[in-house]
C-alpha cells in the first residue's frame, strides 16, 4: 500500500471560492462569497467493491462541513475537497469520472488550471477503486494523504500522521465484514478523531457522512443517495453522527427496549435464535406477522440471557426484558465466542439498511 504524502510548510491559504448556496444555508463564519472557504479537516472517501456504494465521511473544527467538503455520485465515485475548499471540484471531478477519465488525469488537469492549487487538498475515488489525491504545498501542517485499494483519506492541520493511520487501519479492518458502507465510514473517521484529529481546539465543530447506492430499491431519490447526515455544529459531532446513524437505521442498541416494536426487535430475535435461546428447535427463524413485536416469548429469552450472563434481571435492579447497550455488547461477545458473529451480521444487513 502506498504510504503518506505530506506537506509541512505553513502558508496562509488563499484563493477564490465560487459557491452557489443561498445565504441562509451558510454560517456567518464562512464570510463573504469571495472569501476563501477554509476547511482544515480530515476525511475519507471510499467505495464498497461488492455493493458499489460510494461515500464520504468528514469532520472539522468549523461549522457545516457537510455543505462543502463531501461529494458523491451514484455509480461513479466520491470526492472530498478541503483545506482551501474549491467546491466546484466535486461536480467537475465526478463528471470527468462519469465520462471515463481516470481520476489521476482528471485531478491533475483541474489543478493545472487552478491558480490556488497550492492551497487545496483533494481526494477522489472512482467506483472501480481507482483514486487520486493532492495535498498542496500551502496546506497547513500537519497535512498529508494516504490511499488504499478502496479508499482515499486526507487531512490538514491534524495532530499528526497517526490520525490518518487510524482512519486507514480501521477502514481496512472492516473490509468484507458484512457492514454497510456508511457504518464503516463513521467508524473510520471516529478512530482518527479519537487520536486527536483536527489540532485546533475551542472552536465550533461539525461532521458529515453521505453515501449513494446504485442497487435497485435502496434509495427513494433519483440521485441514489441513501445516507445524508450533516451535523452542522455539535460539541461532539462525530459521536452525534454515530448516534443519528444508529437511530435512523434502528440498529440494535440505539435505544433501551422493554416492550416495543420495530426492526431492532427482529434483529434481537435473530441473535437470540443464533444463541439457541429463541425458537431453538427451528433451524431457520421464520419472519411471521409478529416479527417486529416484542412478545412475552422474546422477553423470556432476554431474561434467560441476562440471568446466564449475571446481568441485573427482574426485580434486581432492572425491569424484565431490558435490552440496553450493556446487554447488546454481551450478545455480540457471545456470538463471537460461538463463531456466529459474521453470519448474524449478514442476516441483519437488510433490517438495518438506511433508505431515507
Amino acid at each position: 500500500m502506498p504510504g503518506f504524502v505530506r506537506r509541512g510548510t505553513f502558508v496562509t491559504a488563499c484563493g477564490l471560492l465560487i459557491a452557489a448556496r443561498a445565504p441562509a444555508q451558510e454560517p456567518l463564519q464562512w464570510g463573504r462569497a469571495s472569501d476563501p472557504l477554509i476547511f482544515a479537516t480530515f476525511s475519507i472517501a471510499a467505495v464498497d467493491p461488492h455493493t458499489k456504494e460510494v461515500g464520504v465521511a468528514v469532520t472539522t473544527r468549523n461549522p457545516c462541513v457537510g455543505n462543502a467538503v463531501p461529494w458523491v455520485r451514484v455509480g461513479v465515485g466520491a470526492v472530498a475537497t478541503q483545506a482551501n475548499s474549491r467546491t466546484q471540484y466535486g461536480d467537475e471531478l465526478l463528471s470527468a469520472l462519469g465520462k471515463g477519465e481516470e481520476p489521476e488525469a482528471a485531478l491533475r488537469r483541474l489543478l493545472a488550471a487552478d491558480s490556488a492549487s497550492h492551497s487545496r487538498q483533494v481526494g477522489v475515488i472512482g467506483v472501480d477503486g481507482r483514486g487520486a489525491q493532492h495535498t498542496g504545498s500551502g496546506a497547513q501542517p500537519w497535512a498529508g494523504h494516504r490511499r488504499g485499494a478502496t479508499y482515499v483519506t486526507q487531512g490538514n492541520i491534524l495532530v499528526g500522521p497517526q490520525v490518518l493511520e487510524a482512519v486507514a487501519r480501521t477502514f481496512e479492518a472492516s473490509e468484507g465484514s458484512s457492514r454497510h458502507l456508511g457504518d464503516r465510514l463513521i467508524e473510520a473517521i471516529a478512530a482518527g478523531h479519537a487520536l486527536g484529529g483536527d489540532a485546533r481546539h475551542g472552536r465550533m465543530q461539525s461532521a458529515a457522512m453521505i453515501v449513494a447506492d446504485p442497487r435497485p430499491g435502496r434509495s427513494r431519490r433519483n440521485d441514489g443517495v441513501t445516507n445524508n447526515i450533516n451535523v452542522c455544529e455539535n460539541p461532539e459531532p462525530v459521536a452525534e453522527l454515530r448516534r443519528i446513524y444508529d437511530t435512523i437505521s434502528q440498529t440494535l442498541g440505539y435505544r433501551s427496549m422493554q416492550e416495543f416494536s420495530g426492526n431492532d426487535v427482529w434483529q434481537l430475535k435473530i441473535i437470540l435464535h443464533a444463541l439457541g435461546l429463541f425458537h431453538s428447535a427451528e433451524p431457520e427463524l421464520k419472519r411471521g406477522s409478529d416479527a417486529l413485536v416484542y412478545t412475552p416469548e422474546t422477553i423470556a429469552a432476554v431474561d434467560a440471557f441476562r440471568t446466564a450472563q449475571r446481568l441485573s434481571t427482574g426485580g434486581v435492579g432492572a425491569p424484565s426484558g431490558l435490552v440496553d447497550r450493556e446487554f447488546v455488547r454481551a450478545l455480540w461477545v457471545e456470538l463471537e465466542k460461538a463463531g456466529k458473529a459474521a453470519k448474524v451480521r449478514e442476516l441483519l444487513l437488510e433490517s438495518t439498511a438506511v433508505r431515507r
